[in-house]
């Protein structure tokens, strides 16, 4: 992917500049394999009216350097996440990609006192260079970090007791267009309850358009309040097949 950066870069250099720049396309919507629910939309607009009372300072707090992205809204999808907390009151959630642990500290700040957040990646989040989380985060078993790959069919399985009962699964991984159709089928297999909400990180990244594109249960984008890659939010349904092909298997 680096190489095709820097070739499309010579080719169609980006028009102004930016901290970070990333490229991408627009696609017509009427032609979309689905559209969004009205029980979908109507969380995402109790969620981003939750998201501006949001107070993450304490978060910015524990990043060494700016910019500090709990603060930054929209245009990261921090409070965002905490929103959806605040609205959907999810009495468990699953985070793939634990990364810095910020995700993770904001949504468990405005969970309540009896939920708990599951946080999965394939290295301990103290091998991050760049760590927000410290050992305190882990005291009251609400915040439990598993290393585990759920891109794996035998892994996801051995955790469906815990996705299955699962409110709220923000996946946040590795966007190489593969692991994330890998974790939709995975979900599919398990299967995810009907009607949990799935917050996918990075949509209008290259490798997640078609992606997203193909998701067939009700989604709704919403970048312009959430990531400026690209944050995107779905309800599962179980009979839907959750991609209108299965390109993991057949084109990749």
């Amino acid at each position: 992917m680096d190489w095709f950066r820097k070739d499309i870069r010579k080719i169609l250099p980006p028009p102004f500049r930016a901290r970070h720049s990333e490229y991408s396309m627009i696609f017509s919507l009427d032609d979309d394999v689905s559209r969004p629910s009205d029980r979908l939309i109507s969380i995402a607009l109790e969620a981003i009216s939750k998201a501006r009372e949001v107070d993450l300072e304490d978060l910015c707090g524990r990043i060494k350097n700016p910019p500090f992205y709990p603060n930054v809204w929209p245009g990261e999808h921090y409070k965002l996440l905490a929103g959806l907390a605040l609205a959907l009151k999810p009495r468990e959630v699953v985070e793939v990609g634990t990364s810095m642990g910020l995700s993770a500290l904001a949504i468990k700040k405005y969970l309540s006192p009896e939920s708990k957040l599951f946080t999965f990646d394939i290295q301990d989040w103290r091998f991050h260079p760049d760590y927000a989380l410290k050992r305190e985060d882990f005291a009251d078993d609400r915040l439990v970090q598993f290393l585990d790959d759920l891109s794996d069919p035998s892994t996801c399985a051995k955790y469906g007791d815990l996705l299955k009962k699962a409110d709220l699964i923000c996946l946040d991984a590795a966007k190489d267009g593969i692991s994330e159709i890998r974790f939709l089928e995975n979900f599919d297999c398990v299967p995810l309850r009907e009607g949990s909400l799935l917050v996918l990180d990075d949509i209008r990244l290259w490798n997640m358009l078609k992606i997203w594109r193909e998701i067939s249960m009700p989604k709704l984008d919403l970048t312009s309040f959430g990531h400026w890659s690209g944050t995107g939010l779905v309800e599962w349904r179980a009979k839907s097949g959750g991609l209108e092909s299965r390109p993991g298997k057949s084109q990749y």
